[in-house]
């Protein structure tokens, strides 16, 4: 799968050039879909909801810490991609100084192993996602040192991977799960669409783990292969990524977008399930995606639903992660009509 990307100048330019304007996207790329089995995007953003995004953004940007982060790496990540999927990438538009401050944190927590958690602690949770945000910075700048520190967080996840295909919590080739491998095949095929090298066997294998977890009986995902239910935010999971790596036919994504379709009101982990389902639903294409992102616009915009500060905050399961992880996964869902994230092209 080639994608294009663009290019700028070195980090050191990148973080130290005052502001310009929002960056273009990236070209588009080009994918396996055979030709005219691509439905036209007919979804935009309309002014109402790219004005709740714009208000969102300046809630994200207040909360930044001193050091350039919103807790740890892994929110540090989703929020950073939630800026780049708007166009603001490090010292480019009007948040450019914002992303720069929140890759060098990024940067900085990367351990000589190339483990991202730095000295506050995490798991492959926050490594994987970490590591995906570095892809996209790389895949939009062309930056050496970013690159650098990418390849380390990219090569760990490859050694870590078990004899499944999968991964788990610990940066070792212990256990699996489909949530954790997910993340993990999520950078590497970040990685690979920005020119850094993952071997096809890596990516093949975790493919063939994904299958494992699937429920034959509904067409959903369970958490791991060997007993338990399928659910909502597991299969839109899987479905994002199989189709991220050009299973795009398979019986199984059928089946599976059927499911999320029959399941679309869980609200298990609602937010990381809906931040996969609307990048799943938008490679499905057509109807099925107009009629999901009115859904989610008309929710997410739905009276008293955001803040007054410009954040979504609910008592979901996911609760504990806080106002900022909520609102960085709702501009996430919003902003996918922009295509400015080069992962999430078409």
């Amino acid at each position: 799968m080639t994608r294009h990307f663009l290019l700028a100048s070195t980090l050191a330019a990148l973080l130290a050039a005052p502001a310009a304007t929002a960056a273009q996207p990236p070209a588009s790329k080009t994918d396996p879909k055979p030709a005219g089995s691509v439905p036209e995007d007919k979804v935009k953003m309309d002014a109402e909801t790219k004005a709740a995004v714009e208000k969102a953004l300046k809630y994200l940007a207040k909360e930044q810490a001193a050091d350039g982060s919103w807790g740890n790496t892994a929110i540090t990540g989703f929020t950073l991609m939630a800026f780049m999927a708007n166009g603001h990438a490090p010292n480019q538009g009007d948040y450019g100084k914002v992303v720069a401050s929140g890759v060098r944190f990024l940067l900085a927590q990367c351990r000589d192993d190339g483990y991202i958690v730095g000295s506050r602690g995490g798991n492959m949770y926050c490594h994987g996602m970490a590591a995906l945000a570095l892809t996209q910075v790389y895949g939009m700048t062309g930056d050496e040192d970013v690159k650098k520190v990418t390849k380390k967080a990219i090569d760990l996840i490859i050694k870590t991977q078990n004899n499944e295909g999968g991964w788990r919590y610990d940066p070792s080739p212990t256990g699996a799960d489909i949530s954790v491998t997910i993340m993990q095949v999520m950078a590497l095929r970040g990685a690979k669409d920005a020119g850094l090298q993952v071997p096809d066997k890596t990516m093949a294998d975790s493919i063939k783990y994904i299958g494992k977890c699937r429920d034959r009986v509904t067409g959903g995902y369970k958490y791991q292969p060997y007993g338990g239910a399928a659910g909502y935010a597991r299969t839109a999971a899987g479905v994002c990524v199989l189709q991220l790596c050009g299973e795009y036919e398979a019986e199984e994504i059928k089946k599976a977008v059927e499911y999320l379709e029959k399941t679309a009101d869980d609200r298990g982990h609602y937010w990381y399930g809906h931040y996969y389902a609307a990048h799943a639903m938008n490679q499905v294409g057509g109807e099925l995606w107009e009629k999901y992102y009115k859904r989610m616009r008309d929710k997410l915009l739905a009276s008293n639903y955001q803040k007054d500060n410009g954040s979504w905050y609910d008592t979901s399961r996911e609760a504990g992660y806080g106002p900022v992880y909520q609102t960085s996964i709702a501009v996430l869902i919003l902003s996918v009509p922009t295509h400015y994230l080069p992962i999430y092209q078409k």
